[in-house]
């Protein structure tokens, strides 16, 4: 069975918003069909400009980050779009790595930039994509050493 892009997380460095908020824009009929998720002052941004609903989770510096990796370890995001700033460092850089590898682990779709997000979203796949869940089991039923 296929299935629309649904969930959607959307993140963006300080740098970096207003050209996402550009973005979410010029996508928002697509948008608009997706529930979204966002960390805190994003979210906000996307409200105001775009005039979508979100789901504001907490500022990724303030665990925003974790809340959405949280999210996509529960089968609750279809698609992540973060644009991150390359050239400056976070605070919060443990986090934003610990996002995009869940983010991987888990099969999700990932747009860095504006490009990659073009692609995605105006891809077939965006209305109609069966993507493959990873099977974790062996990795949960293996054997673990026990304190004696």
């Amino acid at each position: 069975m296929t299935e629309a892009i649904r969930h959607v997380a959307l993140v963006a460095h300080d740098n970096k918003k207003s050209e996402l908020i550009a973005w979410v824009s010029r996508n928002r009929d697509a948008l608009s069909r997706c529930s979204l998720i966002t960390t805190g002052t994003t979210g906000k941004l996307v409200a105001q400009e775009a005039g979508l609903e979100v789901e504001r989770l907490q500022s990724g510096p303030l665990g925003g980050d974790q809340q959405i990796g949280a999210r996509i370890s529960e089968g609750r995001v279809d698609l992540l779009i973060f644009f991150w700033d390359p050239l400056e460092p976070m605070s919060h850089d443990p986090d934003i790595k610990a996002l995009l590898r869940i983010a991987t682990l888990w099969n999700i779709p990932i747009a860095c930039n504006e490009s990659s997000a073009d692609f995605i979203v105006s891809s077939p796949c965006f209305s109609s994509y069966q993507r493959r869940q990873p099977d974790f089991s062996v990795y949960q039923s293996r054997s673990v050493a026990t304190v004696a």
